[in-house]
């Protein structure tokens, strides 16, 4: 017989992740867009160089330039007045609906997001959060958003270093802990714990991860 996985939950004991509770208080307001919500601490092309490298030095690489246009559209915001970034705006407005149409890619600028964040893979990608942390790796055909029409500014947390596998829906005022991993096709609707693997429809906590899986030297990501 099969040994149990190091930290795996028993099945019998496996069950919906996060509160129980249905009732939720109205999500507080989401970022207005109208400051450079790039991380501090970095230029501008130290980021994009940051973030290139993070896409295996892949000038083609739709997930790249979707971020390329994302910090584009943050650092604009710091232009002042208004009037002399009027140009940057229809710039960033041109170029961010082409990310959608040829790379199936929608984020936000309004969207803070952390760096080496990695756009693994491209199409089907709507990514619409809180926010998005640092270290974080997305796949194709990934959801954020609301979970209802009755809350619009129900939009999930994703936390650092959290790895996201194709196809996983995530959606409502959640939070993603640190280093969480989200199984492919995952339907997320309720908080999910740092260091949990989590998977199914709805999702469930699989294990947790050891604490050397979580490190920067991590070997372990979903394919």
């Amino acid at each position: 017989m099969e040994a149990p996985a190091r930290n795996a939950v028993p099945a019998s004991k496996r069950g919906p992740i996060g509160s129980h509770s249905s009732e939720r208080q109205p999500a507080p307001p989401l970022p207005f867009g109208n400051t450079n919500a790039n991380p501090p601490n970095i230029a501008f092309w130290s980021l994009v160089g940051e973030d290139f490298r993070t896409h295996s030095r892949d000038w083609l690489s739709q997930g790249f330039w979707t971020l390329f246009w994302h910090r584009f559209g943050n650092w604009r915001m710091s232009v002042r007045p208004r009037l002399l970034r009027a140009p940057l705006t229809i710039l960033y407005r041109t170029m961010a609906k082409a990310c959608q149409w040829f790379g199936g890619i929608d984020l936000s600028y309004v969207v803070p997001v952390g760096r080496r964040v990695c756009l693994e893979h491209f199409g089907g990608m709507v990514l619409s959060a809180r926010s998005i942390g640092s270290d974080v790796y997305i796949r194709q055909n990934t959801t954020m958003g609301i979970a209802s029409l009755v809350d619009k500014r129900a939009k999930p947390t994703i936390g650092d270093g959290v790895e996201i596998g194709a196809g996983a829906v995530i959606v409502g005022d959640i939070k993603v802990g640190d280093h969480a991993i989200i199984g492919a096709n995952a339907v997320v609707t309720k908080d999910v714990p740092s260091g949990a693997v989590v998977g199914g429809v709805p999702a469930r906590l699989i294990r947790m991860r050891d604490e050397y899986e979580r490190g920067p030297s991590s070997t372990t990501r979903l394919k």
